[in-house]
């Protein structure tokens, strides 16, 4: 189906649930992300907690288990169906979903009927600061207790039924005490950067089976721990005409008083090929149009896949646009930011190179960085080399990031970095593996330190929980 057709479809179920919820139009409420635990509102004392992989209410005090403690214990993310509903990830990486309308965990398959099933919008519960969670899917249906165990149940315009599908979302039984991921989620491919004094941080929306996602976000922070979520900045169904999937690695830039959205996409109308394109936008959080109308870069003009676009622009005002997967591109663009010349691209391959290219400069020295191996791959790393000019040529240095198996890290790569503001403190945001039970499709975002040795080279970055 095609986004516009989706997002019909949305409207439409919201339409529904506006019609049978006495308490509130359908997304009435919005949550807040992060570790959280959900109080049945008429059982004080027992909270929704996986047990053998199905959903329960179950007593829960300070005297409980360690792990009673922790199946009690869910992080409230983005929709993996819908960014303006929510999913519940356990400890344990699964995800609640409802299932012939049981209420159970299960791994995150990336197909549109799990995303759908383990995906919910929050509606106003029956007392005040509760909250009742509607099945995205079927929003005529709500999440409730029966006999202490977790159904989604039709709607019925009762105080019992009301009260057994409200809860109360609470301080986790299990706090969070690692630092990562630095947003909640399944998300890859992290473009970080400054805008006037504050970072933002872009990444591709995560856990879509063959990465299918179709919209990217912004986040934003003042100190790199507590992120801002501006929502959806650009969304390939109704916003860009020739792609509808495959919405991947945005990196944005600031010039001539705007902000540019480089970004992939892909066409489900058997186009298999991949396109870059460029959107446009007054502010680094959006909203984003398709500044062409067409692809910046068509798939096939070029060897390899036109994916994974970063700008530089040096210290004399000229931008450069890398690129590729496979083979790794550079061109200077044009003062427009969204044409150049053809006969000036350049191949900069180097060995190991997959994609992810980044390029900044420090004290004289441009540094071109890249990640190795596949995205599946656990081994997947970030390598570098420096060189004299955006252009090179350049000089393999080696890897700085790979996988650290004693915490469970693995697959380290498609980074990019920022430098904080007046000072040589820089850090690498980049995806992973999600922890504990992520794979090349379940990915999450963190952000570590970089440094450099006295000789200009970078020192190896140790990746961190």
């Amino acid at each position: 189906m095609h986004r516009r057709a989706r997002t019909f479809a949305v409207l439409a179920l919201v339409t529904v649930s506006t019609l049978v919820t006495p308490a509130g139009p359908a997304h009435a409420d919005t949550l807040p992300t992060g570790a959280r635990s959900l109080e049945s509102v008429n059982f004080p004392g027992r909270y929704v907690r996986h047990a053998d992989y199905l959903g329960r209410v179950d007593p829960v005090t300070s005297g409980s288990t360690a792990q009673v403690k922790s199946d009690a214990t869910f992080t409230v993310v983005n929709g993996l169906a819908s960014p303006s509903c929510y999913s519940f990830q356990a400890a344990n990486g699964r995800f609640l979903r409802h299932y012939d309308w049981r209420v159970r965990l299960e791994t995150n398959t990336g197909d549109a009927t799990f995303r759908a099933d383990a995906t919910f919008c929050a509606v106003a519960g029956s007392v005040s600061g509760s909250v009742s969670l509607t099945p995205f899917n079927h929003p005529e249906r709500r999440v409730r207790h029966r006999n202490y165990e977790l159904w989604v149940d039709t709607y019925q315009d009762t105080a019992a039924f009301r009260a057994d599908s409200s809860f109360r979302l609470t301080a986790p039984w299990t706090p969070k005490t690692t630092k990562g991921p630095v947003i909640p989620g399944l998300f890859a491919d992290p473009h970080i950067t400054n805008f006037n004094g504050r970072y933002y941080l872009y990444p591709t929306t995560d856990g879509y089976a063959g990465w299918s996602g179709t919209y990217y976000k912004a986040f934003s922070s003042t100190d790199l721990v507590n992120w801002t979520d501006h929502g959806v900045i650009l969304d390939h169904g109704p916003d860009v005409s020739w792609a509808d999937n495959s919405a991947w690695a945005p990196a944005v830039v600031a010039k001539n008083g705007r902000y540019y959205l480089y970004f992939s996409g892909g066409a489900a109308s058997g186009d298999t090929g991949k396109h870059l394109g460029v959107a446009v936008s007054d502010s680094p959080t959006g909203p984003f149009r398709d500044a062409l109308g067409k692809p910046l870069i068509r798939a096939g003009t070029y060897a390899g896949q036109a994916i994974d676009p970063m700008v530089f622009t040096d210290d004399n005002g000229q931008s450069y646009l890398y690129w590729g997967n496979g083979t790794a591109y550079v061109v200077p663009l044009n003062a427009d930011m969204v044409s150049f010349d053809a006969t000036k691209v350049r191949t900069i391959t180097q060995s190991g190179f997959r994609e992810a290219s980044f390029v900044f400069k420090r004290n004289g020295t441009y540094y071109f960085m890249w990640s190795e191996n596949d995205t599946r791959d656990e081994d997947y790393q970030v390598a570098y080399a420096t060189g004299t000019s955006p252009l090179g040529p350049w000089t393999k240095r080696g890897v700085v990031l790979q996988k650290r198996l004693d915490l469970g890290i693995k697959g380290t790569g498609h980074h990019s970095v920022v430098k904080a503001p007046d000072s040589d403190t820089w850090y690498v945001a980049y995806h992973r593996f999600a922890v504990p039970a992520g794979n090349g499709t379940n990915r999450e975002v963190t952000v570590d330190r970089m440094a450099f040795n006295a000789d200009g080279t970078i020192a190896p970055i140790v990746p961190t929980l």
